[in-house]
């Protein structure tokens, strides 16, 4: 009897503390929207990427062209002198698709100008929403935009503008 005497009062405290918990919500996607640093962030990294596209793109016309001449001339070729063009054209192609990972891989310059130019902004967000989770006492702040997470959310406990007045930006 004591024993379900004292697994009533844990269970009936952990209830009304759940109960008492604050929850609010922000949209990130929302918040960097209307920071004009982070507009700027993402053309200059649209310009950067765009380059660099184009870069590689020029070095596969110009590897398509290679292959073409030598397509063109293999009959006229030694069997030394078709070697070297294939293996120039196989070379070259690694090297495209290295210089492609070097840009564009997952530890890629694109990847380390968006670390350089992205995270700060969202260091700021992260911070912003820290300071207003203990202003308002909040346990738990959830972002809308990370998915299907909630299904619905009252906008009465949006916190984004707040985020956003936080980091000194109006609406």
């Amino acid at each position: 009897m004591k024993k379900l005497m004292i697994s009533v009062l844990v269970l009936t405290f952990f209830a009304g503390s759940a109960l008492a918990q604050k929850f609010a919500f922000v949209d990130s996607d929302y918040i960097l929207q209307n920071i004009p640093s982070y507009d700027a962030a993402q053309s200059e990294l649209d310009k950067v990427s765009e380059t660099w596209e184009a870069e590689i793109a020029a070095e596969y016309e110009e590897i398509d062209k290679m292959y073409k001449t030598y397509k063109s001339e293999r009959v006229l070729l030694t069997e030394e002198m078709r070697k070297k063009r294939e293996e120039d054209i196989i070379t070259r192609e690694r090297a495209v698709k290295d210089l492609q990972a070097k840009y564009f891989g997952p530890d890629g310059d694109l990847s380390k100008k968006r670390q350089e130019l992205v995270k700060p902004i969202q260091d700021a967000i992260y911070k912003a929403v820290k300071e207003l989770s203990a202003e308002g006492s909040y346990a738990i702040i959830f972002d809308t935009a990370s998915g299907a997470s909630i299904l619905y959310s009252n906008p009465r406990y949006d916190l984004s503008d707040e985020v956003l007045k936080k980091l000194g930006y109006k609406n």
